[in-house]
C-alpha cells in the first residue's frame, strides 16, 4: 500500500525518524549495494541530483566510489528509498510480507533482514535493527572469543613443545658431553703413554752421553725426531676426531631428508595406489594378464567406469572429484550469473559457497571458489569453519587471471578441474592441463 507520492505508508510514518544508531557496517554495506543496483535503472528525472553523477557506472563501482552519498541519500530522500525498498520486495517478496506482518523468519539472512527492515520500514522497524546489530556484536563477540581461546590453546602447546624440545636438546647436549669427556680421557691416556715414552728416550739419552760424549749429537737427533713425531701424531688425532664430527653431523642430516622424503613419496604412492584401485574397480586378487588375453579377445576390453561420461552429465562433477587429491576451482561470478543473475551480488556469493559446502562435505575434495574483487571495497569477513576456501582478487588483477595463477601453482599431474564457462578461461587452463567444467553443469550438480 503506497501513498500519494509513491512512497511506501509505513516508510511515510518513519521519514521523520531513523535508528537510535548507525546501521551496523555489514547492514550498512547490504543497503549501499542494494541502492546501487537500483540506481543504474532509474530515468533521468528520478535520479537524486548527488548521485547523476554516478548513475553511468557499472554498480560494483556506484557502489564504491559514491557509498557514503548512497547511504546519506538513502537516509534522507523518502522517495529514492522507497524505489529501492520496490526491489527489495521483488527479490525478496516472504520476506517483505513477513516484515509488514511483524514476522522475521528465523532461517533468512540477519543481515538481508536488517537490510530490508530498514528500507521497507514497517512498523518496529527500528527495533528489528537494533535486535540483528545485538545478534551480529553476540556472534563477533563469541567468535572473538573463540579465537582467543584458540590463540591460548596455541601457545599452551607451543610451550609444551619448546619445553619438550628443549629437554631433547638437553639430553643430546649431555650425551655430547660424555663422549667429549671419554674422548679427554683417551687423550689423557695417550699423552701419558708419550711422557713415559719421552721420558724412556731421555734417559737412554743421557746413558748415551755418559756413555760416549761422541754419541750425544746422535742422541739429540733422535729425541727431536720422537718430539716431532709426537706433534705430527697429535695434529693427525685432531684432524681426524674432526672429520669424525664432520661425518657424523652430515650422516644425521642426510639421513633426516632422506626420511622425509622418503615418507611423502610414500604417502603420494599410496594415495595415487588407492585412488586407481578405487577408479579402476580392480579385484583384491590378481591375475596374470596372460590369463586375461582370451577373455579379452572374446569379449573386448571394458571400459573403465565413469569414462565416457557426456560433458553434460551431472555424474562427470562426481568422477573428477572421487579422484585422489582433486581439486575444484570455481569461477564465482561466471557461475552465479548464469544460475541467479538477477539476485544481488552479495546474495548471489552466499548462495553459491552454501551449495559449495555441501558439495565438499560429500566428495571431500579440496574446493577454491574465486570471485572478482573489484565489486568490493573490502573482502567481507568469512566463517574460519568453511570447508570451501574462497579468493578475491586483488586491485589491479581480475578473477580470470587469479584462476590461471592458481592453476600454474598447483604440480603437475595432480587431478585438477576448473568450473567455468568463459572461453578465454577453458582456453588457459587446458593449455594448462586442467579439466575443465561447465558452469550449467556445476549448476545441475549442485541443484540450482
Amino acid at each position: 500500500m503506497s501513498s500519494e507520492n509513491g512512497v511506501p505508508a509505513s516508510s511515510a510514518e518513519d521519514a521523520g525518524g531513523g535508528a537510535d544508531r548507525p546501521l551496523p557496517e555489514a547492514v550498512r554495506a547490504r543497503v549501499i549495494e542494494y541502492g546501487s543496483d537500483v540506481l543504474g535503472g532509474l530515468r533521468e528525472a528520478d535520479l537524486p541530483p548527488v548521485l547523476r553523477r554516478v548513475a553511468r557506472f557499472e554498480p560494483r563501482r556506484r557502489a564504491r566510489l559514491a557509498g557514503p552519498q548512497i547511504a546519506a541519500q538513502l537516509e534522507a530522500d523518502a522517495g529514492f528509498r522507497a524505489r529501492v525498498a520496490e526491489r527489495v520486495e521483488q527479490v525478496w517478496p516472504e520476506l517483505a510480507e513477513g516484515l509488514r506482518k511483524g514476522v522475521v523468519p528465523p532461517a533468512a539472512d540477519p543481515v538481508a533482514v536488517a537490510a530490508a527492515a530498514y528500507l521497507l520500514r514497517p512498523e518496529g522497524w527500528s527495533d528489528i535493527v537494533a535486535r540483528i546489530r545485538e545478534e551480529l556484536d553476540r556472534r563477533d563477540s563469541v567468535r572473538e572469543a573463540d579465537e582467543a581461546a584458540d590463540t591460548i590453546a596455541a601457545l599452551r602447546r607451543q610451550v609444551e613443545e619448546a619445553r619438550n624440545e628443549q629437554r631433547a636438546e638437553i639430553e643430546r647436549l649431555r650425551g655430547e658431553l660424555r663422549e667429549y669427556r671419554s674422548t679427554v680421557a683417551d687423550l689423557r691416556r695417550r699423552l701419558h703413554g708419550e711422557r713415559q715414552r719421552a721420558k724412556a728416550a731421555v734417559g737412554k739419552a743421557e746413558q748415551a752421553i755418559a756413555e760416549a760424549a761422541d754419541r750425544t749429537a746422535t742422541t739429540t737427533i733422535q729425541v727431536n725426531a720422537v718430539e716431532a713425531e709426537n706433534r705430527r701424531l697429535r695434529n693427525r688425532l685432531a684432524a681426524a676426531e674432526a672429520q669424525v664430527e664432520n661425518a657424523r653431523r652430515a650422516a644425521r642430516a642426510g639421513r633426516s631428508a632422506d626420511e622425509a622424503r622418503l615418507r611423502v613419496l610414500l604417502d603420494v604412492l599410496l594415495e595415487a595406489a588407492h585412488g586407481l584401485r578405487r577408479e579402476l574397480a580392480l579385484p583384491t586378487s590378481i591375475e596374470s594378464p596372460a590369463d586375461l588375453v582370451s577373455d579379452l579377445s572374446r569379449a573386448g576390453a571394458a571400459a573403465p567406469p565413469g569414462q565416457g561420461l557426456p560433458d553434460d552429465d551431472p555424474g562427470l562433477v562426481d568422477e573428477v572429484l572421487s579422484l585422489p587429491r582433486a581439486h575444484l576451482l570455481v569461477d564465482g561470478y561466471n557461475v552465479t550469473k548464469t544460475g541467479y543473475g538477477t539476485l544481488p551480488l552479495a546474495d548471489q556469493r552466499g548462495r553459491l559457497l552454501t551449495a559449495l559446502e555441501g558439495l565438499a562435505s560429500r566428495t571431500k575434495a579440496e574446493i577454491t571458489c574465486v570471485f572478482d574483487g573489484a565489486d568490493v571495497g573490502t573482502p567481507p569477513a568469512l566463517s574460519a569453519t568453511r570447508r570451501v576456501r574462497v579468493l578475491f582478487s586483488d586491485p589491479g588483477e581480475t578473477a580470470d587471471e587469479l584462476i590461471v595463477r592458481l592453476v600454474r601453482a598447483e604440480p603437475h599431474g595432480r587431478p585438477l578441474a576448473v568450473a567455468t564457462s568463459d572461453k578465454e578461461i577453458v582456453t588457459a587452463v587446458r593449455r594448462e592441463g586442467a579439466r575443465t567444467l561447465s558452469s550449467p553443469l556445476l549448476l545441475r550438480r549442485l541443484g540450482g
